[in-house]
Formats: C-alpha cells, structure tokens, sequence
C-alpha cells in the first residue's frame, strides 16, 4: 500500500515522456512488467488472464491505475488513520514523544473513548503500564491518562538520573559527601584527622 502512489506517479512520468505513441495496451504491458512479487504477481496473473479472454478491458491506462490503487491502494485516509494507531507503540521514545506522535496518528481516525484509550495503553512501554496499573484512582479521560503517563516518566527519567549521580558518591558518617569512583578512593577523614 505504501507503494501504489510512488508507482503510479513514475509510471504516469515515464508513459508521459517516453510512450505517447504506444498503443493503450503496449502502455498496460509495460506498467505490468514492473508489478512484482508475491500478491502482486498472482494479481498481474489474474489479470492479464481476464484480459486475454476479454473479461476485463482497460480501454485506457487511467484505468489500470485506478485498478491498481482500488486493489492495493489505501482505501480512506480514515483506515489508514486506524491502522497507524493499531501500530504506535512508545518503544524507547520518552512518554512526551510518544503522546505527541499519538494525537497526530489519532486525528482523523475516529476512535474516542474506551477504543481510543485502549490502544493509548497498549502502545506504552511496560514499566509504565505497570506503574499505572499500581495507581489507585485510574484516570478517566484520554487527556488525563496522557497527563499521567508524562508526569510517571519524567519522574522515572529524573529518579534515574538522580540515582547515577547518588551512586558515585557514598554517605560519610557527620553527613559529609564523599565521593567515589575515578578520583575518589572510598576514604574519608573522620573526627580525629584519622584517615579510615
């Protein structure tokens, strides 16, 4: 489907430019030399069967075209709205990337409510479902649930970060930070001056 428009556009340029005084049908064998590959193949076979025995008659190439995209080509920007949102997942996007990706997939597809949370759901990455499935009150509007699912993973994101940093420091007795890794070797002084 992703195809059918970039295809026909060539094929229009090429016809255009170099076959003008080809023969309707001449046009039609060459556009389906280059229809290919799996059920491609076996719909070019079918076809050119019904032409042969005068089932199907393409009197123009306008013809084929409309053919090919009624076949293979998306049928309504609407469908293909629902099949991006069937798709969408989080992955490794932040929450706030994927929110914003979601409303654009969901303009137009007609999905509200229920159907459209549902899928809302589905496409999120798993820590964050299980940390809404852990929450007491449940949002209730698709506005709220895209609220929180923001507000989980910007405070995941941060606790993360916060616990790198915390994690190369150690807690000295008296409150005082020292820290750990590359430069520090793990000592501190303690009450006395003493090295321990």
């Amino acid at each position: 489907m992703v195809k059918v428009s970039a295809f026909i556009n060539a094929a229009h340029i090429y016809i255009r430019i170099k076959m003008t005084e080809e023969t309707v049908m001449t046009q039609v064998a060459w556009v389906l030399s280059y229809v290919q590959g799996g059920i491609a193949e076996a719909w070019k076979d079918n076809l050119l069967d019904e032409l042969a025995k005068g089932e199907s008659e393409v009197e123009l190439v306008e013809q084929l075209f409309t053919k090919i995209r009624n076949d293979f080509g998306e049928t309504s920007e609407k469908e293909r709205k629902i099949e991006q949102l069937r798709m969408i997942e989080q992955r490794g996007r932040t929450c706030d990337k994927y929110v914003q990706e979601f409303k654009k997939v969901t303009r137009g597809s007609s999905y509200e409510r229920r159907p459209l949370i549902k899928e809302f759901k589905r496409g999120l990455n798993g820590a964050i479902r299980r940390r809404l499935a852990k929450a007491e009150e449940l949002p209730t509007t698709i506005g709220e649930w895209q609220e929180r699912v923001i507000r989980l993973d910007r405070n995941q994101r941060q606790s993360r970060a916060e616990e790198r940093v915390l994690g190369r420091n150690v807690m000295c007795p008296g409150g005082n930070v020292q820290p750990r890794g590359r430069y520090g070797g793990g000592l501190y002084r303690g009450r006395g001056g003493q090295i321990t």
